[in-house]
């Protein structure tokens, strides 16, 4: 029974020296950090993350929503469909610092203009979401991510009473506009999310959408204000780093306009030399067919098997038409039958609609694709006149 009684006491011993570990001076500040791009495609958007600061204590850590693990079962699979957790983690602060200016990456500081109460409030929510229970959540590019925990936790804090602002001379774009803000255009990165994402990006965001990038995070903070005081949310803003100044090369020999419009010219001149000949190149257009039919399997996949939000309504099937992998045989034949004909026409006409998308907006397609659309669209013309030619000699 004593040890029962010494128990209990030890457990509420150690109860009150965390409560009092974890309780914030006066002196405590709570800051907004906002990290520059990085020049991976992964580090492409910038990061975010709160700096918990306490001379009294010496406690200085920052906690991020940007973890992952690489070595988790199924990773790659799980990224692949919409399924990947990421977790909130922490760090010295000056650990921080250092691998981000390591990495030669802007760092600015926004101090929060928070009553204690509120500054315990917001530290309380992330220790008790830091425990490993809690830590993870189902990461989403454009609605969870380590830009919008930064947002969500701060209104979690102060009772939904921020007002976040638009700065001035804000105007409000579609998603795909942001993402290409922070990409080249003529990059693979920009290449593989153009074809991977669909029409749904294609539309504009909110105000509050926009936070889901880390600089509108600083820049939307920067004008916020406290709703029941007026006040302004930031007080301070301080850089902690500032990105030195490099010259970002961009192999123009590699880039898909180039790759593309070689091989886009390859075709061209095949056909070309396919129609003077008379002949058809079947070895050409088995390659066609097979790529822009598994590209559309690969699409339809990413449509209807993932979780991803940004995959629905992509357009790109328009050219990359998955039941071309089932006509295949029909490339090999003596005899040319009509249907095939029809279908060939439909696939030209399914490249005029993708056209008509891209000049009213319905979607934006990735510009290293033109090429390759102007060969396709003059590949199939010509395998509708050689078929047409080959069923009126038969007949």
């Amino acid at each position: 029974m004593l040890k029962k009684y010494f128990f209990i006491i030890f457990i509420t011993f150690l109860s009150i020296a965390s409560a009092q570990q974890n309780k914030l001076s006066s002196k405590a500040e709570i800051s907004v950090l906002t990290i520059g791009p990085g020049t991976s495609l992964n580090d492409a958007f910038g990061h975010n993350a709160f700096r918990i600061k306490d001379p009294s204590t010496n406690f200085d850590k920052t906690f991020d929503y940007g973890r992952f693990d690489f070595n988790a079962p199924n990773f790659y699979l799980n990224f692949a469909r919409g399924k990947l957790d990421y977790a909130l983690g922490t760090s010295n602060f000056y650990d921080f610092l250092r691998f981000y200016t390591h990495q030669n990456r802007s760092i600015k500081e926004q101090v929060l203009n928070l009553s204690l109460d509120e500054k315990q409030k917001l530290f309380n929510f992330l220790l008790n979401n830091y425990k490993p229970e809690n830590r993870n959540y189902l990461y989403e590019f454009f609605f969870d991510n380590c830009a919008t925990k930064i947002r969500d936790v701060s209104q979690i804090a102060l009772n939904n009473n921020i007002n976040f602002k638009p700065p001035e001379g804000f105007k409000n774009k579609k998603f795909r506009a942001l993402i290409h803000g922070n990409l080249n255009r003529n990059s693979w990165g920009s290449f593989g999310i153009d074809l991977a994402l669909g029409s749904v990006i294609d539309r504009k965001a909110t105000a509050k959408e926009h936070m889901f990038l880390p600089k509108y995070i600083f820049n939307f903070f920067e004008n916020a204000t406290i709703n029941n005081s007026g006040d302004q949310l930031v007080k301070q803003t301080h850089v902690l780093n500032k990105e030195k100044k490099n010259i970002k090369s961009h192999n123009f020999l590699t880039s898909p306009l180039m790759v593309l419009g070689i091989i886009g010219l390859i075709i061209i001149y095949i056909t070309y030399s396919d129609l003077k000949k008379n002949k058809q190149t079947v070895w050409l257009d088995t390659t066609l067919f097979i790529i822009t039919g598994l590209i559309g399997i690969v699409i339809l996949l990413l449509w209807f098997a993932t979780d991803h939000s940004g995959t629905h309504n992509n357009y790109n099937l328009l050219w990359a038409f998955a039941p071309n992998i089932l006509v295949i045989g029909q490339l090999f034949k003596k005899t040319t039958k009509l249907w095939f004909i029809k279908y060939l026409k439909f696939l030209v006409i399914l490249l005029c609609l993708l056209t008509l998308h891209w000049l009213i907006g319905v979607q934006i397609y990735a510009i290293g694709l033109i090429p390759l659309l102007i060969a396709l669209f003059l590949r199939y013309i010509f395998l509708i006149i050689y078929f047409s030619k080959r069923q009126k000699q038969e007949a």
